[in-house]
């Protein structure tokens, strides 16, 4: 069939869905790494709920070729395709990408004895590091916190926009928010790819908060779902960020920094202690060693005494005594003199050797014991 005939029906069937004014919306244009997978979101009407979806490939409608059904098998080799009714929106995820998969897709919804309601979109694969990309298609957030994305992208171009899917969108440089949700954008270089970040915030989450997004630079998105979830025991309204190795390509989740935290904290005490203990033991070592020395430095010096030699030591005496009455008077002046001779140690040994009986002479009687 022509393509200029193929165009021409595809514009029919455009406008008999508009006679019902149900659309099926979704991303215009997506690039995807090589070797990597993506998600597509379709969202679509609440009066197509129980209706088959269905994707297809190719550039003209009448003429793509389906490639999965929610009625019949719901994988094709790498593409699978699942349906939310209670969301309304039906999501197509492809994997192990090669830039072969580059091409024109579109979302369908098959109404029963009416046209087909359908939105076309492209996807890229390029060889080299894609135009926009995200490191997870997947956040997940709690009630009252905060949820951060990082948006790679390769020129800096047209500023960026952070969108809800079926909803309003915010720019960079602005402030503003989404379903009550309040949403920063900051753009810079990145520090670890040769290209821009941009790091989109939202905070203050509630449960109206979960559904599709997407960041958008110059005529390409990607989608990306965010799941809010009523905090626990176990959880906490911090923010929770993609795991990554630095400011723009490593944020920490702070779940695990707290645990850290946790754990030095725990430490940090018992460490604390065991200085101060070391400390204290340190100084009063110091002051007992200062006190003996200062004890030791007051002390006399040493006197050694010579022990007594019995023999060098004794001296005798030769005591001589005059005689007188009992009643006698003991004045010296008035009666005899009282003599008395000490002869050291040495002399009297000397003395001894002279005598033939070496023992002692007595100069005088033996006086009388009253």
């Amino acid at each position: 069939m022509a393509p200029h005939l193929l165009l021409v029906l595809d514009i029919l069937f455009f406008l008999t869905g508009l006679s019902d004014t149900q659309r099926v919306s979704t991303v215009s244009h997506v690039s995807v790494k090589r070797g990597g997978s993506i998600t597509i979101p379709c969202l679509y009407n609440q009066r197509y709920r129980n209706d088959v979806k269905y994707w297809c490939r190719g550039y003209y409608w009448l003429g793509c070729s389906t490639v999965v059904r929610t009625d019949h098998q719901k994988t094709s080799r790498k593409t699978s395709i699942s349906d939310d009714i209670n969301q309304r929106v039906f999501t197509v995820t492809m994997t192990s990408l090669s830039p072969s998969d580059s091409d024109y897709y579109w979302c369908i919804v098959e109404r029963k004895s009416k046209a087909d309601d359908g939105v076309i979109l492209q996807i890229s694969v390029p060889p080299g590091t894609p135009e926009l990309y995200v490191d997870q298609q997947q956040m997940t957030g709690v009630v009252g916190g905060s949820v951060t994305v990082l948006c790679y992208y390769s020129s800096q171009g047209s500023s960026g926009r952070w969108c809800r899917m079926g909803g309003p969108c915010v720019a960079v440089g602005h402030y503003g928010a989404l379903d009550g949700t309040f949403v920063k954008l900051v753009q810079e270089e990145s520090r670890t790819s040769n290209g821009y970040v941009l790091m989109v915030t939202m905070s203050g989450l509630m449960m109206e908060n979960t559904g599709w997004y997407w960041c958008e630079k110059g005529d390409i998105q990607m989608p990306v779902h965010i799941t809010v979830n009523q905090p626990t025991t176990t959880q906490s309204t911090t923010t929770i960020t993609p795991s990554v190795t630095n400011r723009d390509n490593v944020v920490t989740n702070e779940n695990t920094d707290e645990k850290h935290q946790s754990l030095l904290e725990v430490l940090f005490i018992p460490l604390s202690l065991l200085v101060v203990l070391i400390a204290v033991t340190l100084v009063t070592l110091k002051l007992l060693r200062k006190h003996k020395d200062k004890k030791a430095k007051d002390q006399p010096p040493n006197t050694t005494v010579q022990p007594a030699d019995p023999e060098n030591d004794i001296t005798y005496s030769t005591v001589s005594h005059t005689r007188g009455t009992a009643k006698q008077d003991l004045n010296p002046e008035r009666h005899g003199d009282l003599y008395s001779t000490v002869i050291p140690m040495q002399h009297r040994t000397a003395q001894r050797a002279a005598e033939p009986d070496g023992g002692l002479q007595h100069s005088g009687p033996t006086p009388e014991i009253q």
